[in-house]
């Protein structure tokens, strides 16, 4: 409970300096002046799409905090038997954060209004994002062929769920960047693309954070954590 607890924290954290950004008790309308002497007090500086990704993104995180919440408690019966990690996960980790490395970068390249490094990567960003979902799936077939099946243990049915979860956003994030690749190469207007690249970068990072905290959980590090902060304690 403690990790669950620690991230939603950090979710909280997140969602507490974002909103401590956009000025929310700020009062423009008294303010006397050139507009430029007051950045940020125009009507609208965070553009609706923003603020709804923001709000989903943290009813995906209490979701996933959840599942795992409820993979600590299920860990407490005895017929739980951890199931070993796949090392090509190691490879998985390395590819997601690339492929939110490249969304940063077409983030960056969106502002300097380069076309063609947003659409280099964008498209970097997806077949990174692909390879991802190649790489969980080749897990799962390298767990079931060693006899790890879904039914065959608590542990397993919790390993598939959430790893699942996890890619079925991507594959959905994944719709999303495709729309917007398809606009950049249909030459949109700069500004309706910048605002679709930082949406896809929002999601992208945020995707990889879910996944890091879940890797953690799945390879035991979690456990062994606390079983030090205990010892620590008492």
């Amino acid at each position: 409970m403690s990790i669950v607890l620690g991230f939603m924290a950090v979710v909280v954290g997140i969602a507490a300096w974002w909103l401590s950004q956009q000025r929310l008790m700020a009062k423009p309308w008294l303010e006397t002046g050139n507009v430029d002497a007051y950045p940020r007090t125009e009507s609208g500086s965070m553009p609706p799409a923003k603020i709804g990704m923001g709000v989903f993104l943290a009813v995906v995180g209490s979701l996933f905090a959840l599942f795992t919440s409820a993979y600590f408690m299920r860990m407490g019966f005895t017929d739980w038997r951890s199931l070993p990690v796949p090392r090509i996960l190691w490879l998985n980790t390395f590819i997601l954060v690339l492929s939110s490395v490249a969304l940063h970068c077409a983030v960056l390249a969106a502002r300097n209004r380069r076309d063609d490094l947003v659409r280099l990567a964008l498209v970097t960003g997806g077949m990174t994002a692909f390879a991802f979902l190649i790489g969980q799936w080749l897990a799962w077939r390298e767990l079931t062929a060693s006899g790890h099946f879904l039914t065959a243990n608590p542990a397993n049915s919790f390993f598939y769920l959430i790893t699942g979860m996890h890619g079925l956003h991507i594959l959905g994030g994944l719709v999303g960047l495709g729309t917007v690749t398809a606009r950049a190469w249909r030459g949109a207007a700069a500004d309706r693309l910048r605002l679709g690249v930082e949406l896809c970068a929002m999601y992208w990072h945020f995707l990889l954070f879910v996944w890091l905290f879940v890797f953690v959980i799945l390879a035991g590090w979690a456990e062994g954590f606390i079983e030090i902060c205990r010892a620590l304690l008492t």
